[in-house]
């Protein structure tokens, strides 16, 4: 099987040598259409074969986040029978709990800091973040470019994409 960037090579080739010829028109847009079809099939069936690489991976996403959702559903659900046995054992006044599989028993966590008037806190106890770096600002630098000022560092370029409509 003959890889696209070959066949691509290869009509580039002999587009080359067809315009060195001497044709008419007709027989030179003739031999470049069957020289073309080749090139057309293997290309449409990579962007097929794309297309079907695009879809697989929009499905394993709404996997994802179909999964996502169900385990967080369960941390919460287990989070919640977990609470439900610490308050049950806080009702009843019970400690501890063995079993076979493991024990069960009521701790104290270690102290946790109440803020509860953030605006009473005294500045020695509040953190500065850094500030952000500077960001270049790609749309501006864009924007004076096309309006004729030179921007040290950079400049502006134009690729090219595939369009498969």
């Amino acid at each position: 099987m003959t890889a696209l960037y070959e066949i691509a090579a290869t009509y580039r080739a002999d587009a080359e040598k067809l315009a060195d010829m001497e044709l008419d028109e007709q027989t030179l847009a003739d031999t470049l259409e069957g020289l073309g079809g080749e090139l057309e099939v293997k290309a449409q069936n990579v962007v097929m074969f794309a297309r079907n690489l695009e879809a697989t991976a929009a499905a394993i996403k709404e996997a994802e986040a179909q999964m996502a959702t169900r385990r967080k559903a369960i941390e919460n659900r287990a989070a919640g029978l977990r609470a439900y046995v610490l308050t049950s054992m806080q009702v009843a006044r019970v400690q501890k709990i063995e079993c076979p599989f493991f024990k069960l028993g009521i701790q104290a966590n270690p102290p946790a800091v109440d803020v509860y008037e953030p605006g009473l806190i005294p500045t020695e106890f509040m953190k500065q973040k850094p500030p952000p770096p500077p960001e270049v600002d790609k749309t501006a630098i864009k924007d004076a470019i096309k309006a004729g000022q030179e921007v040290p560092g950079a400049r502006l370029v134009q690729g090219q994409r595939l369009v498969v409509s």
